[in-house]
């Protein structure tokens, strides 16, 4: 909360301008005495600004005690959190952190007067160069380390972008949005008072103050998750409903029965949406596995519905299976269920990696239940996800378990990011995942994933969070990197497999409102194998850094942040254990799958 306070120039006049002081006008005089003092009035009037040039300088008006916890926020911008930042990045997390450091010590000093019971004074003669000289020493070494600590950053995740002119234009970003925020903030101020004066009329004033921060506080809540975000996420809708009805350059019609779309399909292919084509017109073929393995192989099945193929998820997800049946997936050895991420997308290293170590013996099954990226389906669409998961495992597995016993295929989960939200709805816990599939691969988790919450959050005494054990990982465990010993090394795994794959920098993982006000135990304990060891925890900054790392997570190399690639490779091979796979053939495997990213 704003509160009353000295402009930064300290002229009187300046001063009672902002305290809304009133100024005789002579055209109102009255008595001779007045009328006389007229002349002397008028000349003081002519120096003083318009009155909108005043209003201007109000609503940009800061106060000593915002202004320095403004300079400590922003300084604490420069702290590293899990990805490397450009120039623009960093100016917007520097602004909006600077704009809640100005607002907190907006705060600390209205508490402390109000402690102390006195009103605002007008700050000392020294105050004011001292904080500017302190500024400009604190900026320029905290931009300097900051700069050092993006370059250690960059140098663990071998990342090599960077704009020398994008950095020089952070302070002017940061400048930008710290304005912008203090004058939407005033708006809301200013907003609050006229409808404090306007209740003041029929209420009291104390009531008339609580009611006008209610209105306020409502209005400014509908207006962001309402207009804002509900019209934003409409906007994004109609564009990319759009986008779906389009087909990738290179991507063509299956001319095989074997995959939706193809001949005598029950999904037709205008249906499957622009990722469900990508995915069934995409994938290795029979030359490629048997090129890999040295031996014969088969042609591998994908069934795939779009939002266009039919009403709902269950619907969606009955037809799939229906096809699926049609192209003889129930008889192939290994069946994958994948749930999507936002708009139908399948990480084609996923399924791809599957099919290789099946030898091409595999089918696999999807739907699709949004048109939004993942990004925006990640915030509106995790109930759509939620569904879409439970709808396609309980569609597959009532036809798998008509099956006879020995006739049934292996039976595997899988999914990435919201995808793997969407894969644990279908299951209760460890034993629903191992007593109805014969293993399940989850990548990237997001952070509010039931399961994965569960599992981490009661991981056995000593285990790291940011690679936990479970229950002596007895069928549950966690990998930062597949390719080296899965803990807990030295323990039996029998069983179905459950397999977590998450990098230490992968702000997806560990992304959480919780972090405003509470520290993690990822950050207190020795950092991952990609994360910088400076990296610490402060209220609301580490948030804001983490929430900035989230629209640029698959924006470094494979290995990091969200990028999962050739992990799968590894990942796969500890789930599935394939027959006859040697060293040798899972480093050929991860250079073919990193090659097709």
């Amino acid at each position: 909360m704003d509160i009353p306070r000295l402009p930064v120039s300290s002229s009187s006049s300046e001063h009672s301008d902002v305290a809304g002081q009133r100024t005789a006008d002579p055209a109102e005089a009255g008595p001779p005495a007045i009328a006389e003092a007229a002349p002397a009035v008028t000349a003081a009037e002519a120096t003083r600004p318009p009155t909108g040039a005043r209003k201007t300088r109000r609503l940009l008006y800061v106060t000593l005690p915002g202004c320095w916890g403004a300079l400590i926020a922003g300084c604490l911008s420069f702290t590293p959190s899990l990805l490397p930042r450009g120039g623009i990045v960093q100016g917007l997390i520097w602004g909006i952190t600077s704009a809640i450091g100005y607002g907190l010590g907006v705060l600390a000093a209205w508490i402390w007067r109000a402690f102390a019971d006195r009103d605002p004074r007008r700050p000392r003669h020294r105050s004011w160069p001292i904080f500017f000289i302190s500024a400009a020493i604190l900026v320029a070494v905290s931009f300097g380390v900051g700069q050092y600590w993006q370059y250690e950053i960059r140098k663990l995740m071998g990342v090599t972008d960077y704009s020398v002119p994008l950095v020089i234009a952070s302070p002017f970003v940061a400048a930008l949005t710290f304005c912008l925020i203090l004058l939407i903030g005033r708006g809301l101020r200013g907003l609050y008072r006229w409808a404090a004066n306007l209740l003041n009329r029929w209420i009291g004033r104390r009531a008339a103050h609580a009611v006008g921060w209610i209105l306020v506080a409502g209005l400014a809540y509908l207006a962001v998750t309402g207009l804002l975000l509900q019209g934003f996420v409409n906007v994004m809708n109609s564009a990319y409903s759009v986008r779906d009805t389009t087909t990738a350059e290179g991507v063509h019609q299956p001319t095989t029965g074997l995959r939706s779309g193809g001949p005598g399909s029950l999904i037709p292919w205008n249906t499957l949406g622009y990722q469900g084509r990508n995915f069934i017109g995409k994938g290795p073929t029979v030359a490629d596995i048997e090129k890999f393995t040295g031996q014969p192989a088969m042609e591998p099945i994908r069934a795939y519905a779009g939002l266009a193929s039919a009403p709902d998820a269950e619907a969606r997800a009955a037809l799939a299976v229906r096809d699926l049946q049609r192209e003889g997936g129930f008889q192939r050895k290994n069946l994958l269920v994948v749930t999507t991420t936002g708009s139908g997308w399948v990480d084609p290293a996923l399924v791809d990696t599957f099919e290789y170590l099946s030898g091409g013996d595999a089918a696999t099954v999807a739907i699709q239940y949004s048109y939004l990226p993942s990004w925006i389906s990640y915030l509106v669409d995790q109930s759509k996800a939620r569904e879409a998961g439970r709808a396609l495992f309980d569609a597959v597995y009532g036809a798998w378990a008509q099956l006879p016993q020995g006739q049934r295929p292996r039976l595997f989960v899988a999914g990435e990011s919201l995808g793997s939200f969407g894969g644990e709805a279908a299951f209760s816990g460890e034993n629903s995942l191992a007593n109805l599939t014969n293993g399940a691969l989850f990548a990237g988790p997001p952070n509010f994933n039931t399961l994965f919450r569960e599992f981490t959050d009661h991981r056995d005494p000593g285990s790291p969070e940011v690679q936990p054990v479970y229950q002596d990982g007895q069928i549950v465990r966690f990998a930062s990197d597949p390719s080296t010993d899965i803990p807990p090394a030295g323990q039996p795994w029998a069983g179905s497999r459950v397999l977590y794959m998450m990098h230490p920098s992968d702000p997806i993982v560990w992304w959480s409102p919780h972090l405003i006000f509470s520290e993690p135990d990822w950050i207190s304990e020795p950092p991952g194998q990609d994360v910088l060891g400076g990296m610490f925890w402060m209220p609301f900054v580490t948030f804001w850094q983490v929430t900035a790392d989230l629209p640029f997570a698959t924006g470094v190399p494979g290995g990091h942040g969200h990028k999962y690639t050739s992990e799968y490779v590894d990942g796969w091979n500890a789930v599935m254990r394939p027959a006859g796979i040697t060293p040798q053939d899972l480093t050929d495997l991860r250079t073919i799958i990193a090659s097709d990213d």
